[in-house]
C-alpha cells in the first residue's frame, strides 16, 4: 500500500479565499492512500517547503500530491523539495487548485467540489508514479546564431565574448540588417550606422566569431546540445580570400539595377556591397542580373579586378556542423502597403513607406540626405504621415500593435522640419504610444517644431493635380479632413519574415497565427523556445524596437553561456517510450511527432527457432519533449508517455467518476 501526503496550499488569498480549505482537507484524509493531510499559507515558501520535508520523513511518505499553482510555476520547486528529503522527483504530482478552480469559479461550494475532484484525480494517478532517472547529454560549445541584423550580432559578440566559438549566419551579402538601412534612431537622434558600424566590426574581427554572409540555413537535426546543422553558402562569385574590396570591380560594371537596400529608389552595379560600411566589404555578384551568366559576354569585373578575385565558377557550398545551441534572430519584414487599395495601392510613388523615408534621408542614400518626391525630384512643401498601415487594422487580419510606428513616425517629422524648414508635416494616428524612456518626450517635441497631430483613420488617398489628397477624420474634433500634400509616409507595420514558418519548422519550434516565434513562457521564459537548446532573439520573436532587441539577444546569450558552463545537461525523463513486443513497425507516430524524435530501428529475435528481423519505432530521448502526441498515433498501444502513461491517465479519469 502506497503512503501518500497531500499538502494544501492557501496561496494566500488567491485559493483559500473560493476554496474552503478545512473542508478540502477533510475530504482528502478519507481518499484511499492517503496517510498524512497538511495545509499551509504558502506552501512554495521555505517554511512550507520545510513542512513537506519534515512530513516525507516523520510519516514515512512515498508518494506526495501539492495542491497548489499551476506546474509550470512551482513543479520543479517542488520537485527539489522532495528530492532533498530523500525522494525520487517525480512521485510528485501537482493538482492545480488555483488556475484550475478557484481563478476560474466564484461559487465557494462548487469551487470546494471541484477541488476536492481535482486532489482525487492526482492521489489516484501519484499511485502509477514510477521513479524515474535523468539521463546525462553531452555538450557541443559551439553556437549558431542565425540572423545578422543588431539583436544576431549583439548575441554573437556576448556569446563570443564568453570564450565560446559562435557561427553567424546571414542570408544577405552584409550583416547589420534593418538597421543599417535607417538614418537616425529615436529617442536621441543617434546616426543609425555610427552606432552599429563599431559593432559589425567587432564581429568581423573577433577570433571566437565564424561569420558566413550570403548563406542560410537548410537543414537542422540533433537535440539540445548537439545540433547537426547543415548551411548553404551560395556562390557570391568573388573568391572572398584574394579580394580586399578595393572597389574596381562594381565602379566598372556597366550595368545597373533597382537596388533593394534603397527599396528600389535608387540603383546599383549587378557587382556590389549593398552600403559602403558593410561587412564583409567584399562584393557579391547577382547571378540573375549579371551579362555574363545570362549571355556568356561582359566578364568587365574580372579584367579590372586587381587581385583577381572574380571566380565565375564558384559553386553554392553546403557546410554540415555541431552546435550545443541555436539563436533566433532573423527579424522582421514591413507590411506591404500595396494591400490597401485606399492608400494608391502601392501605384502612386509619391505615397511611400517609411523605410523609404529613412532612404531618402540618408546621407548615404539614393538622394544622398536630400528630401526629394520620387515622382519628380521636387522638394515636398507639405507632407501626410499615416500611422498604424498594417498594424491595429483587424480587416487586413493584423490585430497587433507594431510597437515603434508612432516613434518612427515622430522621428520622421522631426528630421522632415530639420531638412526641410517650413514644411508642414500633419499626422494621422489612432492613439499615440509611447511606452520606452524618453519616448514622451520626443512625441512632444516633435508637436513643439510644429507638426500637426489628427487624431482619426485615413479614408482614402487620391491625386489632384499635382498634389495628393489625404481624406480622413478628425475624431476629436468631429469633423472631415481633407490636406494636400506633396508626399505620404505610411508607417508600414512590422511583420514576419516571408520564410518564417518554414525556418521554424525547419528548427522544429512553434509560432503564432502571424508566424512570429513563440516563446516558451511569455513572462518567465521570453527568450526559450519550447524546443530546448534554441533561443529567440529581436523582432522574429514579435515587434521591438533596438533597445529591447539588444536586450532580448543579451537574454538570449546569458542562456546559451549558462548552458555552456556545464559539461553535460541532464535530460528531462518525462519522454515517451516503446514497447517493442507489440509495435508493428507502421511508424504512424513519427510523422504526427513536431520535435522529430522517432525514427525507425530493425531488431531481432528467435520466432518459433528463427531468427527473425522487423522494423520498430524508437525515441530519440535527447529530441522529445514528452507531449505525447505520438501515444495518440500509435494504433497498437506500443507508445506509452513515462509520467503520464496509459495506467495513470485511465486511473485519473475513474477517481473522478467515481
Amino acid at each position: 500500500m502506497k503512503r501518500i501526503g497531500v499538502f494544501l496550499c492557501h496561496c494566500g488569498s488567491n485559493i483559500a479565499g473560493t476554496v474552503d480549505i478545512d473542508r478540502l482537507q477533510e475530504a482528502v484524509r478519507r481518499m484511499p492512500g492517503v496517510v498524512y493531510v497538511e495545509q499551509n499559507k504558502y506552501t512554495c515558501s521555505e517554511p512550507g517547503q520545510e513542512q513537506i520535508r519534515k512530513g516525507i520523513k516523520e510519516h514515512r511518505l512515498d508518494r506526495v500530491v501539492v495542491a497548489a499553482c499551476s506546474p509550470r510555476m512551482h513543479e520543479n520547486t517542488f520537485r527539489r523539495t522532495v528530492e532533498s528529503a530523500g525522494l525520487n522527483p517525480y512521485l510528485l504530482e501537482i493538482a492545480n487548485v488555483r488556475e484550475h478552480c478557484s481563478w476560474v469559479h466564484k461559487d465557494r461550494e462548487e469551487a470546494t467540489a471541484k477541488a476536492v475532484d481535482l486532489v482525487r484525480r492526482a492521489v489516484a494517478k501519484v499511485v502509477f508514479n514510477r521513479p524515474l532517472q535523468k539521463a546525462r547529454i553531452p555538450v557541443e560549445k559551439r553556437a549558431l546564431v542565425i540572423g545578422g541584423g543588431i539583436a544576431g550580432i549583439q548575441a554573437a559578440l556576448d556569446i563570443a565574448d564568453a570564450g565560446h566559438e559562435v557561427w553567424l549566419v546571414e542570408k544577405e551579402p552584409s550583416i547589420g540588417g534593418r538597421m543599417a538601412q535607417l538614418d537616425k534612431t529615436f529617442p536621441t537622434l543617434d546616426c543609425s550606422l555610427c552606432i552599429l558600424t563599431p559593432k559589425m566590426v567587432d564581429v568581423a574581427q573577433h577570433p571566437n566569431i565564424r561569420l558566413l554572409t550570403y548563406s542560410q540555413v537548410e537543414n537542422v537535426g540533433g537535440y539540445v546540445g548537439n545540433f547537426e546543422v547543415t548551411i548553404r553558402k551560395r556562390a557570391r562569385s568573388v573568391d572572398e580570400s584574394k579580394c580586399t574590396g578595393c572597389g574596381s570591380c562594381w565602379a566598372k560594371c556597366p550595368h545597373k539595377v533597382p537596388s533593394e537596400f534603397d527599396l528600389g529608389l535608387g540603383q546599383r552595379k549587378v557587382i556590389y556591397v549593398p552600403f559602403p560600411q558593410a561587412v564583409p566589404n567584399k562584393p557579391v555578384i547577382d547571378r540573375e542580373h549579371c551579362v555574363y551568366f545570362k549571355t556568356g559576354k561582359c566578364r568587365v569585373c574580372e579584367r579590372f579586378c586587381p587581385a583577381g578575385a572574380i571566380d565565375f565558377t564558384q559553386e553554392d557550398e553546403l557546410i554540415t556542423e555541431r552546435f550545443g545551441a541555436i539563436v533566433a534572430a532573423t527579424g522582421f519584414d514591413l507590411f506591404d502597403h500595396a494591400r490597401y487599395g485606399e492608400y494608391g495601392a502601392g501605384q502612386d510613388p509619391d505615397i511611400i513607406s517609411g523605410l523609404h523615408f529613412e532612404r531618402l534621408v540618408n546621407a548615404s542614400g539614393p538622394t544622398e540626405g536630400k528630401i526629394k518626391r520620387p515622382s519628380d525630384g521636387k522638394v515636398p512643401r507639405s507632407v501626410a504621415f499615416i500611422t498604424c498601415v498594417g498594424s491595429r487594422d483587424d480587416h487586413k487580419g493584423i490585430s497587433y500593435c507594431s510597437r515603434v510606428c508612432c516613434m518612427y513616425t515622430a522621428k520622421h517629422a522631426i528630421l522632415l522640419s530639420e531638412k526641410v524648414p517650413g514644411c508642414r508635416s500633419y499626422v494621422f494616428y489612432m492613439d499615440m504610444r509611447t511606452p520606452g524612456k524618453g519616448y514622451e518626450e520626443f512625441y512632444k517635441r516633435s508637436q513643439e517644431m510644429g507638426t500637426q497631430y489628427v487624431r482619426g483613420r485615413v479614408a482614402r488617398i487620391y491625386r489632384e493635380g499635382d498634389h495628393l489628397v489625404v481624406q480622413g477624420e478628425d475624431t476629436l474634433l468631429g469633423r472631415k479632413v481633407l490636406v494636400e500634400a506633396d508626399m505620404v509616409v505610411l508607417a508600414t507595420g512590422i511583420t514576419p519574415r516571408r520564410d518564417a514558418g518554414e525556418l521554424a519548422r525547419t528548427l522544429g519550434i512553434s509560432y503564432d497565427q502571424y508566424a512570429f516565434f513563440n516563446e516558451a513562457h511569455p513572462k518567465l521564459r521570453p527568450v526559450e523556445t519550447n524546443t530546448a537548446g534554441i533561443y529567440l532573439a529581436g523582432a522574429c520573436q514579435g515587434p521591438k524596437d533596438i533597445p529591447d532587441a539588444v536586450a532580448q539577444a543579451s537574454g538570449a546569450a546569458a542562456k546559451v553561456t549558462a548552458m555552456f558552463s556545464k559539461d553535460t545537461l541532464t535530460a528531462d525523463p518525462l519522454i515517451a517510450t516503446v514497447n517493442e513486443a507489440i509495435c508493428s513497425g507502421c511508424l504512424w507516430c513519427k510523422p504526427i511527432c513536431p520535435y522529430r524524435a522517432i525514427d525507425e530501428k530493425i531488431i531481432t529475435e528467435r520466432v518459433r527457432g528463427r531468427t527473425v528481423s522487423r522494423r520498430v519505432a524508437t525515441v530519440n530521448a535527447g529530441l522529445c519533449q514528452g507531449c505525447g502526441a505520438c501515444t495518440v498515433a500509435c494504433r497498437d498501444g506500443a507508445m506509452n508517455l513515462l509520467g503520464f502513461s496509459n495506467e495513470q491517465v485511465l486511473a485519473e479519469v475513474e477517481a473522478l467518476c467515481r
